[in-house]
């Protein structure tokens, strides 16, 4: 009988037959010879050293790891479904930190409910866990796991959104609670820590260094991150941010990345706001934050040469609220405060954060440059209800310069109409911008579209042809334009020609 076989199958059993011949070979090369004796495989000698390794800071993380471990928690959110949905602003701010995947994982369309994970630390022996806002908003079940092994339930006691920080409590006794560190001692090339539940897979750390402090991503809220390049990814939030001792320095909050994942640019929540914020919670039921009642910039060279100052570092006040205590303590606009509290203020976000931090019926002295002269003043803080608090308008920097001033800018005379529309107050006068030449030192400066021109080179701007007028003849190398926008007033200066 003749068996014939497919092609294919033919192939294959050739590979078979002729790894089978290899193998037939090796183990032909391997016999023991048949006349000399079996072949003597040389002598394999390990070393081999069970002592633990001696550790010390150089070398492993692990003694500070297993002082942190036990007190960082998994915290596991059931939120409400659609009547509980993030807010526009919300979902921008996680697309800006997650690259379009926030920490919620969403149901089916329809559903009720939403699930988190996020992470959590322990700050009281009886149960209080600080971890972020945005982690249990909305929620409606929370569970939090300990390290031990256990799962208890937790409750709500106060959150704070313009931190970012929430202080929630579990019923339980003698836990193992985080030493909370002075985060204004931290230096910049410190090591530290980050511990969490990062996607929900277990406790993880990770090791960086303090890479910036005192960041602001958004000019929104009290913001005074601490950066690091510790991995910090999705799951995080909530978590511990330790240095080499153990000490809790920060709330790990926010990751700026591209991908969603890790980059190396994470963001934490400093340690003595967190214990400002949860003081508040304990004492007051909520977050009493101090008045000053300016809007505030940073001061850049730029506008800082428009002043005719001779320095960079304050804020710089755009704009003063009638009956504020910055008025009655006789702060105006174009002062350019350097001090508050005897603390000295660099950028436009530290003033509004030692502001916040003030309990309101403080007087404080305040240090203001106003031009060129040094002035001392005291201001009694009150308390703020709204949203009026030294914020942060800072306009964009100027770009290259220009031989032009405010060309390429279009301007018009506010009617009731217009007003409406465009939701200006009936205060506010001035020249409305309606078109900026994306090409023009004026655009470079930060002028856009819907701005309301209200000053020119410290002169009022009543309607356009004001605002025409003070630009034909420039006195000097740049114009001051103050501008009212719905963020509030703000000074910006555009490059004219020349030197400057």
């Amino acid at each position: 009988m003749k068996i014939s076989f497919p092609k294919h199958t033919r192939r294959r059993w050739y590979l078979l037959t002729g790894v089978a011949m290899l193998a037939g070979t090796a183990l032909a090369l391997n016999e023991p010879s048949q006349t000399g004796g079996p072949a003597e495989n040389p002598k394999l000698t390990l070393k081999v050293d069970e002592a633990p390794l001696v550790r010390d800071a150089t070398n492993s993380c692990a003694p500070v790891v297993e002082k942190v471990s036990p007190s960082v928690v998994r915290i596991a959110v059931t939120a409400e479904g659609p009547s509980g949905q993030m807010s526009e602003s919300e979902l921008d701010f996680f697309r800006r930190f997650f690259g379009g995947r926030g920490p919620f994982s969403r149901g089916m369309p329809g559903g009720e409910h939403e699930h988190a994970l996020g992470s959590g630390v322990i700050v009281s022996g009886d149960g209080y866990v600080v971890t972020n806002n945005h982690v249990v908003q909305n929620a409606r079940d929370i569970e939090v796991s300990l390290n031990d092994g256990r799962t208890l339930a937790a409750k709500v006691i106060g959150t704070d959104p313009q931190t970012d920080v929430a202080l929630i409590k579990i019923n339980a006794q003698n836990l193992p609670f985080l030493t909370l560190a002075d985060s204004d001692k931290i230096q910049v090339g410190d090591m530290v820590l980050a511990v969490g539940n990062p996607f929900g897979i277990g406790q993880t750390v990770t090791r960086g260094i303090v890479s910036a402090k005192n960041r602001a991503t958004s000019g929104e809220g009290d913001e005074d991150f601490i950066q690091t390049d510790a991995a910090i990814n999705p799951g995080n939030s909530g978590g511990a941010l330790v240095d080499t001792e153990g000490r809790l320095v920060g709330i790990n909050s926010a990751i700026l990345s591209r991908s969603g994942g890790n980059q190396g640019i994470g963001f934490a929540v400093p340690s003595n706001l967190v214990r400002w914020v949860a003081d508040g919670i304990i004492k007051n039921g909520r977050v009493q934050r101090g008045l000053l009642g300016v809007s505030v910039q940073d001061l850049t060279p730029e506008l800082a040469q428009a002043l005719k100052i001779n320095r960079t570092g304050g804020a710089l006040v755009a704009d003063t609220a009638p009956g504020s205590p910055a008025e009655a303590a006789g702060i105006k606009n174009g002062d350019v405060i350097l001090k508050f509290g005897n603390r000295p203020i660099e950028t436009a976000n530290q003033l509004k954060l030692q502001v916040a931090e003030t309990p309101p019926g403080t007087t404080i002295p305040v240090q203001i440059d106003r031009n060129g002269e040094t002035k001392d003043l005291n201001v009694t803080i009150k308390e703020r209800t709204g949203d009026r608090l030294a914020r942060n308008n800072n306009g964009q920097a100027p770009g290259e310069k220009q031989n032009d001033t405010l060309n390429g800018v279009a301007v018009a005379n506010l009617d009731n109409q217009t007003r409406t529309e465009l939701r200006i107050p009936a205060g506010v006068q001035g020249a409305l911008i309606t078109e900026v030449d994306q090409n023009s030192p004026a655009y470079d400066a930060g002028l856009r579209a819907g701005d309301v021109i209200t000053e020119i080179n410290h002169q009022p701007v009543r309607n356009a042809d004001d605002a025409v007028n003070l630009t034909q003849k420039p006195a000097g190398g740049q114009t001051l334009v103050k501008v009212w926008s719905h963020g509030g007033s703000r000074y910006v200066a555009v490059n004219e020609g020349g030197e400057s």
